[in-house]
């Protein structure tokens, strides 16, 4: 086994400092959305996967402007994710192999993912981005405004510490098979204090003490078999939450079981789910969508494609704006039924 050494979070830091004025104001704003007190919807929005810092800023730049146009009705936080959670193999994402050919140089990828989040917040486009592996949450987490744990990693103790510990709002997907109460689970124990061991910035195991977080919720994201934003599907959810004493609030996954992997597919969630919402149902307060520049995916083992997705196949750039603003049009009809 062959060892490298990476530069500890603390040093990545000091050679590229975080904005946190813009950040801890997008967190602030993501908050009170996620509380309902902002009766503004969210989209989680962008490619499946960054691979390419210049279609990432190239994204973000349409996307900061369709932002501005749709701010009265509709926050947009861009999908950064530069880790990729694997069921058995494949490219585990940028941080991992930034250039794209196995040669795994991980400092690199650490290097130059920080550096495409601190442009972004620099731009002012908010990020949000899956916390894979929670040894990597140091070198970023200060300029994240949305976390996320993935369907793979709901039931992690590690995940869920991780979580408690974040000062902004984390999601915690259905598991794979469809099951809800994980993610529930999830909630229930990121809002509790942790004691846990882990890394600090300078390297040293550490035990840490969280406070709790009190800006968590689930995110309903289908399984391999069914999907799970209906009407019916999204009661039975928030049942559950006022089971377990947790606020009635749902964010509704466009793609992964809900679109049963078929890009297009996510229009039909989430036309289905905002006329849900304008039909009278405020729980649902935003969506993830998996966009890029141009329609589908590619493999990458061909040469590539600008602006295309290399892992999960995405709507084109136009299609999204079409959605975002049919959104924004229509929740503008309809202002008293949102505050």
């Amino acid at each position: 086994m062959e060892k490298i050494l990476i530069p500890l979070p603390h040093e990545l830091k000091e050679n590229f400092p975080a904005l946190l004025t813009f950040v801890e104001k997008s967190r602030s704003i993501c908050r009170h959305i996620l509380s309902g007190k902002d009766s503004r919807k969210v989209f989680i929005v962008g490619p499946c996967s960054i691979h390419d810092r210049e279609s990432a800023m190239h994204y973000a730049l349409r996307l900061k402007i369709l932002a501005e146009e749709v701010a009265d009705s509709c926050i947009l936080v861009m999908r950064v994710y530069i880790e990729k959670s694997r069921t058995a193999k494949g490219w585990k994402g940028f941080l991992y192999d930034p250039h794209l050919n196995g040669s795994n140089e991980i400092q690199t990828g650490l290097e130059w993912s920080r550096e495409l989040f601190l442009k972004l917040a620099e731009l002012e486009v908010p990020c949000a981005t899956e916390f894979v592996n929670p040894l990597i949450a140091p070198y970023f987490e200060d300029l994240i405004t949305w976390g996320f744990i993935g369907a793979r990693t709901t039931y992690s103790q590690t995940h869920r510490q991780l979580a408690s510990s974040l000062s902004m709002p984390v999601g915690f997907k259905n598991s794979l098979d469809g099951n809800i109460k994980s993610a529930i689970h999830s909630v229930e124990s990121a809002e509790e204090s942790h004691t846990f061991l882990s890394t600090d910035s300078y390297g040293k195991l550490s035990a840490f003490q969280t406070l709790g977080n009190p800006d968590t919720h689930i995110v309903l994201r289908g399984s391999c078999d069914t999907t799970n934003y209906d009407a019916h599907s999204i009661e039975e959810a928030l049942q559950l939450l006022n089971q377990y004493s947790l606020p009635q609030r749902v964010m509704i996954d466009c793609s992964h079981g809900n679109s049963q992997r078929n890009a297009t597919n996510q229009k039909n969630v989430f036309e289905n789910t905002l006329e849900q919402i304008l039909k009278g149902n405020d729980k649902i307060f935003g969506w993830m969508i998996e966009s890029h520049l141009k329609e589908g995916n590619q493999s990458l083992n061909n040469p590539l494609e600008y602006g295309i997705s290399i892992t999960d196949p995405c709507l084109d750039w136009k299609t999204t704006e079409e959605l975002i603003r049919a959104a924004h049009s229509a929740l503008s009809l309809y202002p008293s039924e949102f505050t």
